[in-house]
């Protein structure tokens, strides 16, 4: 029990100062209502019923210096004679506790149900707010597709009285051209009956004959007809075709000969090597066959921590296509996780050898590729060589500040190194 305790008070409060004896207090241990305060420090106590009610909702306590320090406000202005309530039996103090602690407790279920209807009241609010910004968008919405939609009716209206213009002047403009047409003709066609009216009485009478004799089935200017020697019609012929035997669909001379015959030739390489696997093979299901597909489940049985079963598959894959770089990569990083750093020095070099020739969309793979043979270097303890590794990588991305930190670092040890040597 903490009986050690000192108080003062004024017409409106109490000043009550409590040592803690070492102990730590914290808010949870603190414990008070109208008639009633506790602080339960385990493995000390303090309990006191007060003299009289205070307003336990503005009272405050403070705790530090090794003392907790309560301001408590009284609920009727007057000087206590003492602090506790004087000539109190167990029972009298049994039923203030409980009902203290009723009190809290019902105290607390109504905060507990004002904050749930406030919280309520906030949700409806915010409910009702975004219903209307909603309805006030789609309003907006509508608004500027109903002028979007009254505009493109105007430029339709527009273009059609255009058209209709366009049409008529267009109409005019051919038949002038026409007309422009026919009046050379007319005219060609006058200077035509101009020249056969020769003045020789002989001709036009043997012209007249002949114009009786046609029965009127011919005219005067079928003779001109006649006269112009219309060109012969061209012989036909056959056009024989042949085309170049390409295995690619593009022209030869669109295409780039000595990397399509480069691209075959791995083809080939790639067929003859699964045709001489075809006896291991023959247990593997069809996806199992795809190189790609075991590099997925590789990277899947990484992701999980299967180091050892991604081995396996960037294996299978290695023996199915050994001419890709990527799958030479992650099984890299597989030997790192299992600490074959030799193994991963090896496949890391042969992911840059095929990652040649060095261009942009290869960089990401080109900077892993020296970074983990680099940390492979620097795990056997081989530091110059790491650096090499990873200062080739900053070269590649240098605002990769990981990598231009774990370099630095790799230089700190190669100077720790020397300096103890």
């Amino acid at each position: 029990w903490l009986r050690e305790h000192s108080w003062r008070q004024s017409l409106t409060a109490v000043y009550l100062s409590l040592p803690l004896r070492g102990a730590r207090a914290t808010a949870a241990n603190i414990f008070c209502s109208e008639q009633y305060l506790k602080v339960s420090i385990p493995p000390f106590l303090f309990e006191v019923v007060l003299y009289a009610p205070i307003d336990d909702t503005n009272s405050t306590a403070k705790i530090g210096n090794g003392n907790i320090f309560f301001t408590l406000y009284k609920k009727e202005p007057a000087m206590w004679d003492s602090l506790t309530l004087a000539n109190a039996d167990k029972e009298k103090l049994q039923h203030l506790r409980e009902n203290a602690v009723l009190k809290a407790q019902e105290k607390a279920k109504e905060e507990t149900e004002a904050k749930k209807i406030t919280k309520q009241e906030h949700k409806k609010y915010a409910l009702e707010a975004t219903m209307k910004l909603e309805e006030a968008e789609r309003k907006r919405i509508e608004d500027l597709k109903e002028k979007e939609r009254q505009k493109v009716t105007k430029e339709l209206e527009l273009w059609k009285s255009q058209q209709i213009d366009g049409g008529k002047c267009k109409s005019i403009q051919t038949k002038e051209e026409l007309h422009q047409k026919i009046e050379p003709l007319k005219e060609r066609k006058n200077e035509k009956m101009n020249k056969t009216r020769i003045p020789n009485e002989a001709s036009s009478k043997t012209r007249l004959k002949s114009t009786r004799g046609c029965h009127g089935s011919c005219s005067i200017f079928s003779q001109d007809l006649k006269e112009e020697q219309l060109p012969a019609p061209r012989a036909a012929a056959t056009i024989k075709v042949n085309f170049t035997p390409r295995v690619f669909p593009t022209a030869l001379r669109e295409s780039r000969v000595a990397e399509e015959e480069e691209w075959l030739h791995k083809q080939a390489e790639a067929r003859r090597i699964i045709n001489s696997n075809l006896s291991e093979l023959e247990d593997l299901k069809e996806e199992e066959k795809n190189p790609d597909w075991l590099k997925d489940k590789g990277n899947k049985m990484f992701a999980m921590g299967d180091y050892l079963g991604a081995v396996n598959a960037y294996n299978l894959a290695v023996r199915l296509n050994n001419k890709l770089p990527l799958l030479y990569l992650n099984r890299a990083a597989c030997h790192l996780k299992l600490r074959n750093l030799h193994k991963a020095i090896e496949d890391s070099s042969k992911a840059l050898e095929l990652l040649t020739p060095p261009v942009p969309d290869n960089e990401n793979a080109r900077v892993k590729a020296h970074v983990r043979r680099g940390t492979a270097f620097c795990q056997l303890e081989l530091y110059t060589e790491g650096l090499q590794d990873y200062e080739a990588a900053l070269k590649i991305d240098p605002k990769n500040k990981i990598i231009e930190k774990d370099a630095e670092k790799i230089r700190q040890l190669i100077q720790g190194t020397m300096q103890s040597s």
